[in-house]
C-alpha cells in the first residue's frame, strides 16, 4: 500500500514547516506540496533540511487548491479567513483536512467578536471534529478536523479531567498560561525584535483572547455553567508552553483526589503523562508531542498545570496525530521518536 499523500498550505511558517517536515519523516506519509508566497520555486527539501522528492518545489498560497490532485489530505497553516474558505474547498474534492486556525472551533456567532469576521461556511462548523484526541475522542475516519490552539490544548489537558469528575466548581476557573514568542507566528515588525522581547514578559489581548471561549466550549462538554477568565502572556523564549489553573474545589477535591484523577485519565495516553505539578516544566516537553500535566489541592483551590511544545502538541504535532487517528494508525506513529531539546 503506498503512502498517503500530504499536502501544506503555509509550509514557511513556524507550525508549517515543522508539520512539513514531520510529514517528510513519517512511514506512512508523503510530503505532496508546499506553499509559501515568499519561496515561491525553491526546494522544499533544502528549506526544510530533510529528504523529499528533488523536484518537489515551493508553489504559491493562492495556487493550493489547485494541487488538490496530488493529494490525499491537507494540513492548513494558515490564518483564519484563509482556512474559512480553502477548507470546504478540499473536503468537497474528498480530501482528509486538518486546520491548525481558529476557523472551526467555535459556533458561528462567536466569530465576530472573537475573531472579527462574520462566519462564511457555517454548515461545516458542526461537520469539523475539535481534534483534541484526548479529551473529544479521535477523529471518525475521513473527517474534517479543527485543531486545537496552543493555549486552550495545555488548559484543557490540565482542566478537563477535574471539571469531568466534578471535583471542581465550573464557574470561576482562571487560567495563567505562558508561551515562547513563536506562538505569535512569523512577525517582522520592532514589537516582535529581539530588543523589545530579550529580558520581558508582558500579558497580551487581556480579556479577548480567542481561546478564552474554546476553552469555555470544551469545558461545557463535561458541565454547565462554566465560567473562565485567560491571560495569555509571551516569554522571551522560542519554544514551549506552560499554562497554571486554579479552580474552587469541590468536596472530595484533596491534593491525592486531584493528583489520581489526573494520573487514571492518561493512564492509557500516548502523549499526556500526570505527575507532581512541581515536576511539570518546559524543558522537559519542547521538542516533543508530550504534555505534562499535574494538580494539586487545598481547602481553597485546585492548581492544576500543563506543558506542552507549543508548535508541536499545541500545533504541528498534534495535527499529525490527528491525521494517525483519521487512518487508523497508533497516535504516536512518525511523533514517538521525537527528542526533548534539553538534555
Amino acid at each position: 500500500m503506498g503512502k498517503l499523500r500530504v499536502g501544506v498550505v503555509g509550509a514557511s511558517g513556524y507550525s508549517g514547516a515543522i508539520a512539513a517536515r514531520l510529514i517528510a519523516i513519517h512511514p506512512n506519509l508523503s510530503l505532496a506540496f508546499g506553499t509559501s508566497d515568499k519561496l515561491v520555486g525553491e526546494s522544499l527539501g533544502a528549506h526544510l533540511g530533510v529528504r523529499v522528492d528533488d523536484g518537489l518545489r515551493f508553489v504559491g498560497n493562492g495556487t493550493a487548491i489547485e494541487h488538490a490532485g496530488s493529494c490525499d489530505a491537507v494540513l492548513l497553516a494558515t490564518s483564519a479567513e484563509v482556512s474559512m474558505r480553502l477548507l470546504p474547498a478540499f473536503a468537497e474534492l474528498g480530501k482528509q483536512v486538518v486546520d491548525l486556525s481558529g476557523a472551526f472551533r467555535l459556533e458561528a456567532g462567536a466569530y465576530p467578536r472573537w475573531y472579527g469576521f462574520e462566519h462564511a461556511a457555517p454548515a461545516w462548523l458542526a461537520r469539523a471534529h475539535y481534534g483534541l484526541p484526548e479529551v473529544a475522542g479521535p477523529p471518525p475516519r475521513g473527517a474534517v478536523v479543527s485543531n486545537p490552539g496552543c493555549y486552550a490544548t495545555a488548559a484543557l489537558l490540565a482542566l478537563a479531567p477535574l471539571v469531568r469528575e466534578r471535583l471542581v466548581e465550573p464557574a470561576g476557573i482562571v487560567v495563567d498560561a505562558k508561551s515562547g514568542v513563536t506562538g505569535a507566528g512569523k512577525q517582522s515588525s520592532e514589537a516582535f525584535s529581539f530588543a523589545e522581547y530579550a529580558d520581558d514578559s508582558h500579558a497580551y489581548k487581556v480579556l479577548g483572547h480567542q481561546h478564552t471561549p474554546e476553552i469555555v466550549r470544551s469545558l461545557s462538554r463535561f458541565a454547565t455553567g462554566v465560567r473562565l477568565t485567560f491571560t495569555p502572556h509571551y516569554l522571551p523564549i522560542k519554544r514551549g508552553l506552560l499554562a497554571t489553573c486554579y479552580a474552587r474545589p469541590l468536596p472530595g477535591a484533596t491534593a491525592a483526589r486531584v493528583a489520581e484523577c489526573l494520573a487514571d485519565a492518561y493512564a492509557r495516553a500516548g502523549f499526556v503523562r500526570a505527575m507532581a505539578p512541581d515536576k511539570v516544566t518546559l524543558k522537559r516537553v519542547v521538542g516533543t508531542n508530550a504534555c505534562h500535566v499535574g494538580a494539586t489541592a487545598d481547602e481553597d483551590v485546585v492548581v492544576s498545570i500543563g506543558a506542552i511544545d507549543n508548535l508541536l502538541k499545541g500545533a504541528a504535532g498534534q495535527a499529525l496525530q490527528n491525521l494517525n487517528l483519521m487512518n487508523g494508525w497508533d497516535e504516536t506513529t512518525g511523533l514517538d521518536g521525537l527528542q526533548r531539546v534539553s538534555p
